[in-house]
C-alpha cells in the first residue's frame, strides 16, 4: 500500500488540511514531503518502490528539506519570543 504513489498524495493532502487547523509549519513539512515520495513514485525513481526503508528515509529527508524551506521563507516573525526583564518572584 505504501509503495503506490497516490497514497502519498493523499497522505500530504490530510496533512496539509491537519495544518490549517494547527498552524505550525510542522505538518506542512511532512506535507511537502508525502508530496515528494508520491511524485517519485509517480516518475518511477529507481530503488524507492521495492524498500520500505529508501521510502521511509525518502520521507525524511523530503520533510526536513521542506521544513527547512518554509522556515527559511516564512521566518520568525518578530515579537514571537517574549523577552523577561523583571522576574514575577522579585516582588
Amino acid at each position: 500500500m505504501l509503495s503506490t504513489w497516490w497514497t502519498w498524495i493523499i497522505a500530504a493532502m490530510v496533512l496539509a488540511i491537519l495544518e490549517v487547523f494547527l498552524p505550525a509549519q510542522i505538518l506542512l513539512g511532512f506535507a511537502i514531503g508525502a508530496v515528494g515520495v508520491g511524485l517519485g513514485l509517480l516518475i518511477v525513481v529507481p530503488g524507492l518502490a521495492g524498500s520500505f526503508p529508501a521510502l521511509m528515509l525518502a520521507f525524511a529527508v523530503m520533510s526536513l528539506l521542506g521544513w527547512l524551506v518554509l522556515r527559511r521563507v516564512l521566518g520568525v516573525y518578530k515579537g514571537q519570543v517574549k523577552v523577561w526583564k523583571r522576574d514575577v518572584n522579585e516582588d
